[in-house]
């Protein structure tokens, strides 16, 4: 009976520290949501860049949407200066994200019209 009874508490002990390794191990809750965000942000970058190479997105526009990254920018770290990012916090970066991706690919399919800069003819 004394050897079921430590082979229990062993095992017991072994589920416990193996779960107190797994927690330590693991990032906070909120890590990846900011990974995600972050990686988002990257790629609106890209493909802003990608439309202007394209001939998609006048200066203008592309002056308007690197704004638009900028103040999402700011939003994170605002929310990220008190050290974790709450899930409202989290949802309301989400949705400005929102809202400049369909602006981006409203920018990128308005058919304006690239303008290059004509050589100065004498």
């Amino acid at each position: 009976m004394k050897v079921s009874t430590s082979g229990a508490v062993i095992g017991l002990l072994t589920v416990v520290l193996s779960a107190t390794a797994a927690a330590q191990a693991s990032p906070p809750a909120g890590a990846a949501s900011v990974v995600r965000m972050e990686q988002r942000e990257a790629k609106q970058e890209q493909r802003i860049q990608q439309g202007v190479a394209a001939g998609e997105l006048t200066a203008h526009e592309q002056r308007t949407l690197q704004r638009g990254q900028v103040r999402i920018d700011a939003a994170q770290q605002r929310a990220a200066a008190d050290g974790r990012l709450t899930v409202h916090e989290q949802r309301r970066i989400e949705q400005r994200q929102d809202v400049q991706s369909k602006v981006i690919y409203r920018r990128k399919h308005d058919h304006d019209p690239v303008r290059v800069a004509q050589p100065a003819t004498r």
